[in-house]
């Protein structure tokens, strides 16, 4: 076994249990996988497969059963809950399926939300200004910059995802996990967003994670997992 110090991040023999109508289900079934840092993955199977747990576990959202995640040398399974949220706000980005915009906040206010959190009231006199520009400087990145105070029901889906692509790296995280980014979106805002995913993998050599059913997406790895049934079937690099 690799020395996970030496690692960016790993998941070694993962197991995840729910319990359903009073019996135990298992969604992952023993995952080892390594995900090296600049790296663009891609998770595919079919429904129920366990690629967004997996997801969820590999972002910090969520914990295994069993089995082990490192980050950076980090045991995460050794950490509190509080510590734990830390690292997800500084070390995580994420892009869902569903935005989970907050309806009431602007483009701009949703985009610093994580920061606003990971500085808390009195840092963020401090902190604030230099958030603000870095926000701004994302959506307008993004070709939002006549929607900044438009709220998400005043969105179109497409410009929806892309304040969410904005608030995921916003805090500079070192990995973007993106589950079904492109699900809700037509084909040729998806596309579009497939592409603002692929410049902004270049551009910022951030790790990318993406979970997604469509081949075009999954197209933009370097390397794709196919998860059936809890389990790892089959990997290939692109």
């Amino acid at each position: 076994m690799n020395d996970p110090s030496t690692e960016f991040l790993r998941v070694d023999g993962v197991v995840k249990d729910y319990m359903s109508g009073g019996q135990r289900l298992r969604v992952l079934k023993g995952i080892s996988l390594d995900i090296g840092e600049g790296e663009i993955l891609a998770i595919v199977g079919p429904s129920g497969a366990g690629k967004s747990t997996l997801l969820h576990i590999m972002g910090f959202l969520d914990r295994p059963t069993a089995g082990e995640v490192h980050f950076r040398g980090t045991r995460v399974s050794a950490l509190s809950d509080p510590d734990l949220a830390r690292l997800r706000n500084r070390a995580c980005g994420f892009v869902f399926q569903m935005h989970h915009l907050l309806p009431e906040l602007s483009a701009l206010e949703n985009v610093l939300a994580p920061l606003m959190v990971r500085f808390g009231v009195f840092e963020w006199v401090v902190q604030g200004a230099a958030a603000r520009r870095r926000a701004r400087g994302l959506l307008e990145r993004l070709g939002l910059s006549h929607r900044l105070h438009h709220r998400p029901n005043q969105l179109s889906g497409g410009d929806r995802q892309r304040v969410a692509l904005a608030r995921a790296l916003v805090g500079d995280p070192q990995i973007v996990l993106c589950d079904e980014p492109t699900g809700n979106l037509d084909a040729a805002t998806s596309r579009e967003v497939q592409q603002l995913i692929r410049d902004l993998a270049a551009e910022t050599g951030k790790t990318f994670v993406i979970v997604t059913h469509d081949v075009n997406v999954a197209g933009l790895a370097r390397r794709v997992i196919r998860l059936e049934d809890g389990a790892v079937v089959g990997s290939q690099r692109t």
